[in-house]
């Protein structure tokens, strides 16, 4: 190793000493607490971004299994963007905001294990990150914005939780999909409009129903993958992402879902449980992290 080198190496080792420095400052000094007991959190799912009928404010929709719930969370516009390109997995040539904060935890050995949205003040929604760092067990929690939170933990895999008062506090909020974007995911499966187009491209049947651009956990341990369509949920047509999305809510608790599909020609009925699944562990993304 070079002069040069090794001064580089001394350099980042310091900077990262020092960031690890700064994030425990924020925890003891002036970041907040976390509002609810850690054991009583719940596990939601981020189903989709939507638009809220009055007032046309973007909403991040988080899917409660235990009662069938959506939360809506208002966001920024910036923020929905964000959200979106992680749930269509669109590449970036360059690093975004969210992939930036994705690669930097990586470089400094960091891991976001989850989202926390626990308390609601005047209306403003609080947020916080709970990372890991190395092979500690102890956690820093960092302050954050849920809509920054959610859009980061898309692109790492974390899991995203909410307090129970979070969940009673949920308004009773119409929406509906941003225009042209209409991606949901829930139950580990990422569905989308099967237009004309898409249709006659990848030869998918006329019935009612919306095209799975991505399958994970048990969705995926059950056969159901890129490609394919889902047809029905529960014997009810899934005749759009949303419709999906309802009719998985509509399950009724404990029990799974049955979805109908259609895949590589052949239809067929799977189950598939409706807790949340298992967050998948992502690299970090953009250009390479390099270590010395």
């Amino acid at each position: 190793m070079s002069t040069s080198q090794r001064a580089l190496r001394t350099c980042i080792s310091a900077l990262t000493i020092l960031f690890l420095m700064s994030v425990e400052a924020v925890q003891t000094a002036d970041a907040r607490t976390l509002v609810e007991v850690p054991e009583d959190l719940i596990a939601v799912e981020l189903a989709t971004v939507g638009m809220a009928s009055e007032g046309g404010v973007p909403v991040a929709l988080l899917r409660d299994p235990g009662g069938g719930d959506v939360v809506p969370i208002f966001i920024g516009v910036n923020e929905a963007r964000a959200i979106l390109m992680a749930l269509y997995e669109v590449p970036v040539a360059r690093p975004m905001t969210h992939d930036l904060l994705g690669n930097l935890l990586a470089a400094l050995d960091a891991r976001l294990e989850r989202v926390i949205v626990d308390d609601l003040v005047e209306g403003a929604y609080l947020g916080i990150l709970e990372l890991r760092v190395g092979e500690s067990e102890r956690r820093v929690l960092v302050d954050s914005r849920p809509s920054d939170g959610m859009a980061l933990a898309l692109r790492t895999g974390a899991a995203i939780f909410v307090a129970p008062k979070i969940l009673r506090a949920a308004p009773d909020l119409d929406f509906q999909p941003l225009e042209g974007e209409e991606i949901v995911s829930a139950i580990g499966i990422t569905v989308v409009e099967a237009t004309d187009e898409l249709r006659e491209a990848m030869g998918l049947p006329s019935d009612a129903g919306v095209l799975i651009s991505a399958a994970r956990a048990a969705a995926a341990e059950a056969g159901l993958r890129a490609g394919g369509m889902v047809l029905t949920v529960n014997g009810e047509p899934a005749i759009s992402p949303l419709t999906f999305l309802n009719l998985v809510r509509a399950t009724p608790r404990g029990e799974a879902a049955t979805i109908g599909y259609w895949q590589d020609g052949e239809r067929g009925a799977v189950e598939v449980p409706t807790d949340v699944p298992e967050p998948e562990r992502r690299p970090a993304s953009g250009e390479e992290v390099h270590r010395f």
